[in-house]
């Protein structure tokens, strides 16, 4: 059988989306960012939105995003990519706006922006990485950090006493009146791949209903950070992320 006739596209079972570019991810093997940004990309291609997309991406491990998706891309300083994303958004309410923000961004220096823009109910989308740790700087301490985990700041484990409890921002947020769809979601394994997809897609067309900012958390893991194997951070994660941090829709209105 010849090459050509293996290739038909109906004998195609998957093919890269054209909104991921050809940059090789500079993202850690194991590192749940690139399956996340392929995602992302082929949502915006079935929906065929490439034109009508801004994406917002301010300082850590999503500030290359550009790199990868072939959209209209917008920078943000630490924590503000909300409210450019806010602005984005009033400026040209016919794009489809969405930040992407990991933990040590959304949960700590942006907490105040997040908050203010879920409670306005803008019409965005926010895709929230959350490894519980700063992949970026250096595997510090981040506000979702578990109780006796340790990083480069907590070496003995994160102590309630001394650090604060983890930060459930996504529940936080699914009580203003200004958010449609909260949803907590993973990328560890094919089924959950899925479930990540479709509630992306839902977060996007809702950004045009009018109906409010929708939120999307993705719980992801860091190998370097962790200093595990991406097979172990994924049963890692498991064990210990999924129990402070459940799966599933939070609020869907």
């Amino acid at each position: 059988m010849d090459l050509k006739d293996i290739i038909k596209p109906e004998n195609r079972v998957y093919g890269k989306t054209p909104l991921l570019t050809d940059n090789v991810m500079h993202y850690c093997p194991g590192c749940s960012h690139g399956t996340v940004h392929k995602l992302i990309a082929e949502v915006i291609e079935e929906m065929g939105i490439q034109e009508k997309t801004i994406g917002v991406s301010p300082v850590g491990c999503s500030v290359f995003a550009y790199n990868y998706l072939d959209i209209d891309w917008q920078q943000a300083a630490h924590g503000r990519a909300p409210a450019l994303a806010t602005a984005t958004k009033r400026l040209h309410p016919e794009k489809y706006v969405f930040t992407y923000q990991g933990d040590g961004d959304l949960a700590s220096i942006g907490t105040a922006e997040v908050m203010h823009a879920c409670n306005r109910g803008e019409n965005i989308v926010i895709i929230f990485i959350n490894n519980a740790i700063y992949g970026m700087t250096g595997g510090q301490m981040a506000p979702t950090t578990l109780l006796g985990m340790k990083t480069a700041t907590t070496p003995y484990g994160r102590d309630p006493k001394l650090h604060g409890n983890p930060l459930k921002i996504t529940e936080l947020l699914a009580q203003l009146d200004g958010t449609c769809f909260v949803t907590r979601q993973s990328v560890h394994n094919p089924a959950n791949v899925r479930k990540a997809k479709k509630a992306i897609r839902k977060a996007f067309e809702n950004s045009m209903m009018d109906k409010g900012t929708s939120f999307v958390e993705i719980v992801g893991t860091c190998n370097s950070g962790w200093k595990l194997s991406p097979v172990k951070s994924n049963e890692w994660m498991v064990e210990n992320m999924f129990p402070k941090y459940p799966l599933g829709d939070i609020k869907d209105i």
